[in-house]
């Protein structure tokens, strides 16, 4: 398989075989992430794809799931991605369940028809960054969206019966607007009705413009307590909707996984633990992206 550059997968798809049809992020400006910032965003060439798919056949039949990397492989052309999914069904026939990031723009790009025609070639699972439903914050993360067009392109995706997996970052607005954030991205989730929501802790990386502004002054990350907080607020201001949750990143400071609502007083318990300083948590040595 060719991989070109670091490849960065969500946690649940540890397992899946990896395909990558692009490189880099077709956004790739907001001011938190240095995931792609050495990796210019172009669709790989058809026949390398191709390539893959061949050596996937022989080689990689004991895999079920498959993942489209790198950041979001709904910039692809429909006509393009259209004869991808094809080729996948074609070529991989075991595979029962595709995924891929999705940026909030390239989802509104395309018709709802479209992302029918999606989910009918096995595309069944995205992945989008909402990091915050407080649009100062959007602003100044350069995420390029506001909340209602977040709102509008989970909305889509459900309305197209694909899974959709929501990511949150505790701490993405500081200390300043730190409970704003957390009540907003409740707002903006119980809009939306994910079916999985995932909450990552914020980790300041040194070649973003976030970090630059940490340097300067200019952006307080709120300490362990208040990210606590933070959570909990989120947490307790969901509407009760049927979905699963997870704080189980590596970057958070301790996991907390369940079923909302039925598991919702359980780890709002969990939570106020941690607050209380009654939880032991991760070493910071421990914590990773």
């Amino acid at each position: 398989m060719d991989y070109q550059g670091d490849i960065i997968r969500p946690p649940s798809e540890a397992f899946s075989l990896i395909l990558q049809v692009s490189t880099g992020c077709s956004h790739n400006r907001c001011t938190f992430c240095g995931a792609y910032r050495d990796k210019p965003f172009r669709i790989k060439p058809w026949q390398q794809i191709e390539t893959d798919l061949d050596f996937a056949a022989t080689w990689c039949q004991r895999h079920t799931t498959l993942f489209l990397a790198d950041g979001d492989a709904l910039a692809l052309p429909h006509v393009q991605l259209i004869a991808l999914l094809e080729r996948i069904r074609h070529k991989l026939p075991w595979i029962r369940r595709i995924s891929s990031y999705a940026t909030c723009q390239n989802i509104l790009a395309k018709t709802d028809a479209e992302l029918t025609d999606y989910k009918r070639l096995g595309l069944s699972r995205l992945y989008m960054g909402l990091e915050t439903g407080h649009d100062p914050t959007l602003r100044s993360i350069a995420k390029g969206v506001d909340s209602v067009q977040m709102i509008e392109a989970g909305q889509r995706v459900r309305n197209a019966a694909i899974f959709l997996s929501i990511t949150c970052l505790l701490g993405i607005a500081g200390t300043e607007n730190s409970l704003a954030h957390a009540s907003a991205t409740a707002r903006v989730l119980s809009r939306m009705q994910p079916h999985q929501i995932a909450v990552l802790t914020l980790m300041l990386l040194p070649d973003t413009p976030l970090y630059r502004l940490m340097r300067a002054g200019r952006f307080v990350l709120p300490d362990p307590v208040q990210l606590f907080q933070e959570l909990h607020c989120l947490l307790e201001q969901l509407e009760p909707f049927r979905t699963q949750f997870h704080a189980n990143h590596a970057s958070n400071y301790f996991s907390l996984s369940g079923r909302l609502p039925k598991d919702r007083a359980g780890m709002l318990a969990t939570i106020e633990r941690a607050v209380a300083g009654l939880l032991p948590l991760k070493p910071e040595l421990w914590r990773a992206l």
